[in-house]
């Protein structure tokens, strides 16, 4: 299966929804995704990966890619990773650590309206 790439506009977020496999053919496409978004002036975008159906190290590099892309041009990125087994890759990684990661886009940008930021906090 490839991936597939939804856009949409939450002011002042993008939303870029991500679906079926995140892998060595699909990262290329969330990059440029990522890319268009940031040259179309967008500096706060919302992966939704909440209808992925897999995730690898090129994936997961696209997604690190684009919090370095996004947090150079002073921007940020939200991660939204409801299903268990994808999360659990991030956090196997350790990128909950530099990545807050949502249940709901909603939650992703309501962290952003509160003025929180979306770097999940360690005490």
């Amino acid at each position: 299966m490839s991936v597939t790439i939804h856009r949409r506009e939450q002011a002042p977020w993008t939303v870029l929804r991500v679906g079926g496999d995140l892998d060595v053919v699909g990262a290329p496409e969330v990059r440029q995704a990522v890319v268009t978004a940031v040259s179309d002036g967008s500096r706060l975008v919302v992966l939704d990966l909440s209808a992925l159906d897999f995730v690898d190290s090129f994936g997961i590099g696209a997604v690190v890619g684009a919090l370095k892309r996004l947090r150079q041009r002073g921007g940020d990125l939200a991660v939204v990773c409801p299903v268990p087994r994808i999360r659990r890759v991030f956090e196997i990684c350790d990128l909950d650590r530099i990545l807050a990661l949502h249940d709901s886009v909603d939650d992703a940008t309501e962290v952003q309206r509160a003025g929180r930021g979306s770097v999940p906090r360690r005490p």
